[in-house]
């Protein structure tokens, strides 16, 4: 879309879509990444963004965490023009998902929008008006099985923070929200401008590597407490280096035996595996911030070269690691 000097100048209009038990960060955490921006242009004549909360009735929106939040309108007579409009999640979509009155004015606003997007569960919304078919989505780790089984369709990309495609965005679980809005008022202000609010509000301006919400060291937080945690930690400093089951084990005070058992019980995987999928989240993260060859890439990661680490992306991601760079490798950052 062609934008004048005029247009990039206006005001902005970011409206968020809520509801009685929505998740309160869904709508708080984007709604400040956007009035940072107004805050930190204190000087300018215009502001960057106005943010409006809609609702199905104007007043309190009693969130899922009990927190209230107040609605500034209603969509059901909501008739201004809006530049954005992010439909927030919750931890049951059902009834919205039932209401055909917003289904159909949803499907009018992404047509008089430039761009039209969900937090979280809220791409389940945007699936059931039609507005992610054919398209790339994601949603909350979660429920991203649920959405590809449901809305078959769609490309659920499940280790995304946010997707775009085309106009339509959609993003990870809760925080993630805030991300999409950072990378929302990057496209619209800037790299300086975002990089200062992500600064303001302590958050990296992209997140270091893509890789899926419920990582692998995630996973190794999980277990904290038990058996594992300190080897699991370990690896995490360490899993560049050729490694053997039987050192994993020494490592974590057991026999090969009763290692290999504890960890299946512990993890849900082999420790081969589990040390396979660390080594792809650093070589994800390699791939996509930096130029480095793929055989230099795979022995930074611990893997014995770029065949193993082409059949490890393979396994996981079904792409190779050049198409991987090619797609998501990030410049200018």
């Amino acid at each position: 879309m062609k934008r004048n000097k005029k247009a990039t100048q206006s005001t902005r209009t970011i409206a968020l879509l809520s509801f009685d038990g929505v998740a309160a960060l869904d709508i708080t955490g984007p709604y400040e990444v956007f009035s940072l921006p107004t805050y930190l242009a204190q000087d300018k004549a215009v502001p960057p963004y106005r943010i409006v909360l809609l609702a199905d009735q104007p007043g309190p929106v009693r969130s899922s965490s009990g927190l209230s939040l107040i609605a500034d309108a209603s969509w059901r007579n909501f008739h201004n023009t809006v530049d954005t409009l992010l439909i927030c999640g919750g931890p049951d979509m059902t009834a919205l998902q039932r209401d055909q009155k917003l289904l159909t004015w949803l499907r009018t606003m992404a047509r008089r929008t430039r761009r039209i997007g969900s937090i979280c569960t809220g791409a389940f919304l945007l699936a059931e008006a039609g507005l992610l078919k054919n398209r790339r989505a994601t949603t909350h780790w979660r429920e991203v099985a649920r959405l590809a089984q449901e809305y078959q369709s769609i490309t659920v990309e499940s280790d995304a923070i946010y997707v775009k495609d085309d106009h339509v965005y959609t993003s990870a679980g809760i925080t993630a929200g805030m991300d999409l809005a950072l990378a929302l008022v990057e496209e619209d202000l800037g790299r300086d401008v975002a990089l200062a609010v992500a600064r303001m509000l302590v958050l990296f301006l992209k997140r270091p590597g893509g890789q899926s919400q419920f990582s692998t060291q995630l996973q190794a937080q999980a277990v904290e407490g038990q058996r594992l945690a300190g080897l699991l930690s370990w690896l995490a400093d360490h899993h560049h280096e050729s490694l053997t089951v039987e050192e994993m084990a020494s490592q974590a005070g057991m026999s090969p035996r009763t290692f290999a058992r504890v960890f299946v019980t512990e993890t849900g995987d082999t420790p081969a595996l589990y040390l396979e999928k660390l080594r792809l989240e650093h070589a994800v993260r390699l791939l996509e911030t930096t130029g480095t060859s793929l055989d230099m890439t795979a022995q930074a990661c611990g893997f014995t070269g770029h065949e193993q680490l082409r059949r490890a992306f393979q396994r996981h991601k079904g792409i190779t690691p050049q198409a991987y760079r090619q797609r998501f490798q990030r410049t200018g950052c």
